[in-house]
C-alpha cells in the first residue's frame, strides 16, 4: 500500500535536530569545501600515478573512457538529477509531515532507486561492447583501446549503483546539514585506486585492469562509509520498492528534466570525450588530465556552495521566505566570484607549471603536457561558468521548477555540438575545451537572466564596488603570476624538488597578493557570514 503523507505537522521532539544548521551558510560550505579539497588534492596524487604508470598511451584512454561512462550516469543519477529532485521533496516532507513520513519516503526511495540501479548495471555489463562503440566510436577497430575499454567497463559499471546509492545517503545527510560526510567520502575512491595501482598492477595480465578493479572496490566501501551516519539520526534505508509513493513519484516528476537541467556540463565533456576518441592517441588522455585540474578549484568553490545552499534554499521556498531565498542567492554569486576569478586566472596563467609539475614523470611525455596544457587554458575560461551553474540551478530546483533549466540546457548542449565541430578540426581536442566552455558561459548567463527576469534574484546594494575591488586584486595577483613564472620550457628541465618548490612559491604568493589586495580595497571575511 502507498503510504500518505501525514496531514499534521511533526513534533519538534520527533525530528532529529539538524546538526549544521547553526553553523551557517560560510560554516557549512567551509567544512565543505576543507574535506572537499583534502580529496581533490589526493584525487591529484591519484592522477600522478595514474600518469606515472600509464602517461597518455593507449591503456590510459581505455580506462579514460571505462571510468568517465559510469562516472558520468553518476553524475546524471546520483549527484546530479537525483540530488536536485530529492532533496527538495525530502526538505518539504520535514518541514510539513511527521517523522514517520519522512522515514517511508527514505525507505521507499531507497528501494525504488536501488532496484531501477540494479537491473541497469545487468544490462549495461552484458551490453559494455556497444555501449563503448556509442561512448567511444573512435576506438572501434583498435585492436587495443576497444577491447580494454569492454573489459574494464563491465569491472566499472557496477560503480554507477553503488556510488548512486551513496549519493542517496549523502543527499539525505544534506537535508539534515550534514555535509563533511559527503565531501569527504570520494578520499575513499582515490585511496582505493592509488592502492590499485600500485599494488594490484603486477598481478594483472593487463596491468591497467588493477585501476578498473579500484573502482568497483572503492564503491563498496564509499557507500557502507555512509550508512553509520544514517543510522545515527534513525534513518537507515529499510528498501522497499513503492513507485506508487506520492513522495517517490513527485522526486521522479522532478528528476526527469533535471537530467539535462542540472549536468549539461557532463554531456558536453562526454561530447569531447566521444570526438576525443577520434583523435589522435593520447587526446582522450590530455583531456582529462586537463579537466582533472579544472575540477579541483570546481569542486572546492562551486559544488561547496552548490551543494550547501540547496536545502537551505529548499527550507527557504516551503517557508515562502524569498527575500531571504535572494539574499542566499546573493551570497552564493559573490563567494563564487571572490574565489573562482582568480581561480581561473591561475589556471590559465599557470597551464604548464601545473601540468608539468603533477604529471611529467614515467610515461608521460613533455608533448603530452604541452597538450594537456592547450586544453587546461580552455577549461580555465569555463571555470566561472561552471561555478555559476552550481550555484544558479539550486534556485530553479528548490523551488522545484525543472522546465526552465532544461530549456536553457538545452539551448547550451546544442550550442555546444555546433562549437564542437566548428573548433574540433582547427583547435584539435583544444577546440572541444573551447566548446565546452562556450557552451558553459551560455547555460550560466541563461540560468542567472532567468532567475532576474522571475523576480526571484535581486542583486544586493553594492555590487558596482565589489566588482571593483575584485578587478584591482585579480590584476595584481596575475601581474605578479605573469612576471615571477618562468618559461613553460624551463618547467620541464626543473626536478620535481625544483618544480613543487616553484609551484608552492607562485600559488602561496599569489593568494597572498590577491587577499591582500582585498583586504586594502575594503573586503572583510563578516561580509560573507550568513545564517
Amino acid at each position: 500500500m502507498t503510504q500518505e503523507p501525514q496531514t499534521e505537522p511533526a513534533p519538534q521532539s520527533d525530528e532529529t535536530p539538524p546538526a549544521g544548521r547553526s553553523r551557517g551558510l560560510l560554516g557549512s560550505s567551509g567544512i565543505f569545501a576543507v574535506f572537499t579539497m583534502f580529496s581533490r588534492v589526493l584525487g591529484l596524487a591519484r592522477d600522478i600515478v595514474i600518469a606515472r604508470y600509464f602517461g597518455a598511451g593507449p591503456d590510459a584512454d581505455a580506462f579514460f573512457v571505462a571510468f568517465k561512462i559510469p562516472n558520468f550516469l553518476r553524475r546524471l543519477f546520483g549527484e546530479g538529477a537525483f540530488n536536485q529532485a530529492f532533496v527538495p521533496v525530502l526538505s518539504e516532507y520535514r518541514q510539513k509531515y511527521d517523522t514517520r513520513s519522512v522515514h517511508s519516503l527514505v525507505n521507499t526511495v531507497a528501494g525504488s532507486l536501488g532496484f531501477v540501479l540494479l537491473v541497469l548495471s545487468v544490462l549495461a555489463v552484458l551490453g559494455s561492447p556497444w555501449i563503448t562503440a556509442a561512448f567511444a566510436p573512435g576506438f572501434i577497430g583498435d585492436e587495443v583501446r576497444y577491447p580494454l575499454a569492454v573489459e574494464m567497463l563491465r569491472i566499472t559499471f557496477p560503480y554507477l549503483m553503488l556510488i548512486s546509492l551513496t549519493a542517496f545517503c549523502s543527499s539525505t545527510l544534506n537535508s539534515y546539514d550534514i555535509f563533511g560526510v559527503q565531501a569527504f567520502t570520494p578520499v575513499i575512491l582515490n585511496l582505493s585506486m592509488i592502492a590499485s595501482a600500485i599494488w594490484l598492477t603486477p598481478y594483472m595480465q593487463e596491468p591497467v585492469l588493477a585501476l578498473a578493479w579500484g573502482v568497483l572496490i572503492a564503491g563498496v566501501l564509499q557507500l557502507l562509509f555512509q550508512l553509520p551516519f544514517l543510522a545515527r539520526l534513525n534513518l537507515l534505508p529499510r528498501p522497499r520498492i513503492d513507485y506508487r509513493h506520492e513522495g517517490v513519484i513527485q522526486i521522479m516528476k522532478l528528476m526527469a528534466p533535471a537530467l539535462f537541467g542540472v549536468s549539461v556540463s557532463q554531456i558536453n565533456l562526454l561530447l569531447d570525450t566521444i570526438l576525443a576518441s577520434m583523435l589522435e592517441t593520447g587526446s582522450v588522455s590530455w583531456l582529462y588530465y586537463s579537466d582533472r585540474l579544472s575540477e579541483l578549484p570546481l569542486g572546492i568553490i562551486g559544488v561547496a556552495i552548490g551543494t550547501v545552499i540547496l536545502p537551505n534554499l529548499s527550507r527557504k521556498h516551503a517557508d515562502e521566505s524569498m527575500d531571504a531565498f535572494s539574499r542566499t542567492l546573493d551570497w552564493a554569486l559573490r563567494s563564487v566570484l571572490l574565489l573562482g576569478i582568480p581561480a581561473g586566472l591561475a589556471l590559465c596563467l599557470l597551464a604548464e607549471p601545473l601540468v608539468a609539475t603533477l604529471f611529467h614523470y614515467g610515461e608521460t611525455t613533455a608533448r603530452d603536457v604541452f597538450m594537456s596544457a592547450q586544453s587546461l587554458r580552455a577549461y580555465a575560461l569555463a571555470l566561472i561558468a561552471f561555478m555559476l551553474v552550481k550555484v544558479l540551478a539550486p534556485g530553479f530546483f528548490s523551488r522545484q521548477d525543472m522546465r526552465t533549466p532544461v530549456r536553457i540546457a538545452v539551448i547550451a548542449m546544442t550550442s555546444n555540438m555546433v562549437f564542437n565541430l566548428i573548433l574540433v578540426w582547427p583547435l584539435a581536442h583544444a577546440g572541444l575545451a573551447l566548446a565546452t566552455a562556450l557552451s558553459a558561459w551560455m547555460n550560466g548567463s541563461l540560468l542567472l537572466r532567468g532567475l532576474y527576469r522571475e523576480g526571484v534574484f535581486r542583486p544586493q546594494p553594492g555590487w558596482g564596488r565589489f566588482a571593483l575591488q575584485l578587478l584591482a586584486a585579480n590584476a595584481v595577483m596575475g601581474g605578479l603570476l605573469f612576471a615571477f613564472s618562468p618559461a613553460a620550457a624551463q618547467w620541464l628541465d626543473f626536478d620535481l624538488l625544483t618544480r613543487m618548490a616553484f609551484t608552492a612559491a607562485l600559488v602561496t604568493g599569489g593568494a597572498l597578493t590577491y587577499f591582500a589586495v582585498l583586504l586594502i580595497c575594503g573586503v572583510r571575511l563578516r561580509h560573507f557570514r550568513m545564517h
